[in-house]
């Protein structure tokens, strides 16, 4: 039993000091390819959790704009009622009329507040354009994701099969999956 074991170190240490060189290098390559899947699914994330929290602002900010646009038709139908009474002429109806067109107008234009209708509408569509490129950088980090993802099955295929061209089209997917993500983090893509 101990010459097996012995047999068993020897073998052990001989590979050791004779390893593949090459399987060395394919693991090695699944190491970074892992890692810099890891880094691009932290990015795709960030960039999905931008998307969504753009995406709450946005219907809030069109709700808002909702609300205006109901509250001005109001305040504008009872300017509408007040003028239609027999007693409109009379000062204080007048004043009341004047008083409610003027909110009216407030509600769908207020430059000085910000929070008009009109510039609801303009905070709302620059949100629009942030919001589609959120998803967009989402969107490419997914294929930066799916195409590491297979890197690394191809690089681990090449090792079980000791197929070079695995390895090799394994480690320039990855290149490219590397470069791309990296471009959509400093929005050079």
């Amino acid at each position: 039993m101990s010459e097996t074991v012995e047999r068993a170190h020897e073998t052990i240490e001989e590979h050791a000091r004779h390893g593949d060189p090459w399987a060395r290098n394919v693991a090695i390559l699944v190491s970074v390819l892992a890692a810099a899947l890891a880094i691009t699914e932290i990015g795709g994330n960030a960039a999905q959790n931008a998307y969504l929290a753009q995406h709450v602002e946005l219907s809030n900010n069109w709700a808002f704009f909702q609300s205006k646009n109901v509250r001005a038709v109001v305040l504008e139908s009872q300017a509408d009622v007040l003028a239609s009474l027999p007693n409109a002429q009379d000062p204080a109806i007048q004043a009341r009329i004047q008083d409610t067109k003027t909110h009216a107008a407030r509600m769908r234009d207020d430059p000085k507040v910000g929070d008009g209708m009109k510039q609801l509408a303009e905070a709302a569509h620059a949100l629009e354009t942030e919001r589609a490129e959120s998803f967009h950088r989402y969107h490419k980090y997914e294929y930066a994701t799916g195409a590491l993802q297979i890197a690394i099955v191809l690089a681990s295929v090449s090792l079980v099969t000791r197929m070079r061209a695995l390895t090799f089209g394994a480690a320039a997917i990855g290149a490219a999956a590397i470069v791309t993500a990296i471009g959509v983090a400093t929005d050079i893509f």
